[in-house]
């Protein structure tokens, strides 16, 4: 049984890109022959890889097919690179992390201009909440993630980073309408929370600290780290920001807490795949690294 490169380049396109005709397009080839490497790649494994929905998503047997992918456009560069040292210039290996957007927002970025400065790279940045993370590297659409998973993946080196600490808060004027008598569970049920997205649950588990129970405010969506925090400074509806940003804010009364025990941390890890790989090996040691120096250790 043998697995066809180009084969495996084109599942990688049609999963990234959504559907036949878009992978085409990046592939510079035409719809038709994107199907027929598709189903030759299936015939050859005696399986699918893919579901044929929009967008075109693996199968199990594709998942496992779109790691190898990665892996090998990563390690084939790599390896152009050090055969043709005159043409380094022109390989720039392409890895997709997987990060959550506070991260991305507040520590991770020097981390990453600092190894693709010294690498070369390109980093395709994928934003997914920390809770999800490992999931993208479990499926292969990734080689790494910051994640708050703890659980290890197959052939994947899973370090901790340290913690990511935030504050649940509000504006002061908030804080006097809903929650003048504390943080109850029927004024939590009722005070307008900021979310990032629906997967987004952080607010949902800290207020289970107070009520005693779940808890279903209405919620406003707001899909970006710093426009989220402003949300929040500005009355919009209280909710956990990173105390990077909250502590000015909180000496200066923009913002007051909660209640008590109003911090919470999230644990998080690097998830990597234990290729043989410098670009892996470069991106370890700069996150790394830069977690030991900006996040909290305990």
């Amino acid at each position: 049984m043998d697995i066809d490169p180009v084969g495996l380049r084109t599942l990688a396109s049609v999963v990234r890109e959504g559907t036949f005709d878009r992978a085409a397009q990046q592939l510079h080839i035409t719809p038709s022959a994107v199907s027929q490497r598709i189903r030759a790649l299936e015939s050859s494994l005696g399986q699918i890889v893919l579901t044929r929905t929009k967008p075109a998503r693996a199968t199990p047997a594709g998942e496992v097919l779109l790691k190898l992918a990665g892996q090998w456009d990563l390690l084939v560069d790599e390896a152009l690179g050090e055969l043709v040292p005159e043409a380094r210039e022109a390989v720039y290996p392409q890895v997709a992390v997987v990060v959550n957007a506070d991260s991305l927002a507040t520590w991770l970025l020097p981390a990453l201009a600092r190894a693709q400065r010294e690498l070369g790279v390109v980093l395709e940045l994928v934003r997914e909440d920390e809770e999800h993370a490992s999931e993208r590297v479990r499926a292969g659409s990734a080689l790494a993630a910051v994640t708050a998973d703890p659980r290890p993946v197959t052939g994947c080196r899973l370090e901790r980073l340290g913690a990511m600490r935030y504050v649940a808060a509000c504006s002061p004027d908030f804080h006097a309408r809903w929650f003048a008598d504390g943080p109850r569970a029927s004024a939590l049920d009722a005070a307008p929370i900021v979310r990032f997205d629906h997967k987004d649950t952080m607010q949902h588990r800290v207020a289970r600290r107070w009520a005693r129970r779940g808890i279903d405010p209405p919620a406003h969506v707001i899909a970006s780290s710093r426009e989220f925090a402003e949300a929040v400074r500005l009355g919009m509806g209280w909710g956990l920001i990173p105390m990077e940003w909250a502590r000015d804010w909180l000496e200066d009364g923009d913002l007051v807490p909660l209640g008590s025990r109003a911090e919470h941390d999230v644990p998080l890890h690097w998830l990597s795949s234990r290729l043989p790989s410098r670009t892996l090996d470069v991106l370890t040691r700069c996150v790394t690294a830069r977690a030991a120096a900006t996040l909290v250790q305990r």
